[in-house]
């Protein structure tokens, strides 16, 4: 789904958040190659399973589509800085519900990015009548956690020593949900 584009100020910093356009799939591509190497809060290593401009382009394409998905971009002076996506999926018994995953370069962090694609999303989903979000977050990301808990995220379960990080030590993932009125 195409939602309208935002500007925001934060300390000095504009930015836009805005719906992915295909225009974006190679900037897409080299800027989640890059989060990946910047943070381990994520479920990918530099690499791993990468996505190239015209997967990005598909995917992009399907979610302008799609009711129940919808794919947002942080752009500042016309460079991709972080994205964002809620997805859904056409089965009946899960139809009601999305996932929601965020990335956003290390540079940007502290301007308010996740949290303004957060509450995006949370709003186009209240909007077009998706009764639940999911997410994933490793049990370390106490920022990240504190942020989903504001926006009436609970943890709802805990994936014991999920993922094995490079200090070699195993962390647990915090599945966690936020119900709309059902």
């Amino acid at each position: 789904m195409i939602v309208h584009s935002k500007e925001y100020k934060v300390r000095n910093l504009h930015y836009k958040v805005r719906s992915a356009q295909s225009e974006d799939a190679q900037a897409l591509s080299e800027l989640r190659l890059q989060v990946d190497g910047e943070t381990e809060n994520l479920d990918r290593v530099k690499g791993e399973a990468y996505i190239n401009g015209e997967g990005f382009k598909d995917i992009i394409k399907t979610d302008s589509e799609s009711l129940n998905n919808i794919f947002l971009v942080a752009e500042v002076s016309g460079t991709l800085v972080g994205f964002s996506r809620c997805e859904g999926n056409t089965l009946k018994r899960s139809s009601h519900k999305v996932e929601f995953g965020v990335c956003v370069l290390m540079d940007y962090w502290g301007y308010g990015i996740g949290k303004n694609f957060l509450k995006e999303c949370v709003s186009w989903a209240d909007a077009n009548n998706i009764k639940k979000i999911t997410l994933n977050v490793l049990e370390t990301n106490e920022k990240a956690i504190n942020l989903y808990k504001k926006y009436g995220f609970k943890i709802e379960g805990i994936l014991q020593k999920d993922k094995l990080l490079s200090d070699g030590n195993y962390y647990n993932t915090l599945l966690m949900g936020r119900l709309n009125q059902l």
